[in-house]
């Protein structure tokens, strides 16, 4: 009788010690693993920063396509073409005065 209780409390002591064990494994894969807390932290902040980004580069679209339009056979604004001659070519007004 008493080799009865010594394995069932080794036994008991062995089962224990599985559910401590899988208990730990699973609490570090929920924190640390690939799919874990720590990684969908990463994951939202590389999330912000790249919405970040997209409107940055929205904007610069909507900028680049506004002067191609204005410098479109349709609609030419003078002021933006004097513009991009002077940048361009370095061209200036007889009587400006250039400051280098």
């Amino acid at each position: 009788m008493e080799t009865l209780n010594r394995k069932s409390g080794l036994v008991g002591y062995i089962v224990s010690l599985t559910v401590i064990a899988l208990i730990a494994y699973f609490s570090y894969a929920a924190i640390q693993g690939p799919s874990g807390m720590v990684s969908l932290f990463k994951y939202q902040a590389q999330e912000s920063r790249l919405q970040n980004e997209l409107s940055e580069l929205q904007q610069e679209r909507i900028a680049a396509k506004n002067r191609t339009r204005r410098m479109s056979d349709r609609f030419l604004d003078l002021d933006l073409l004097d513009e991009q001659a002077r940048k361009v070519l370095g061209y200036a007004r007889g009587d400006e005065i250039i400051v280098q």
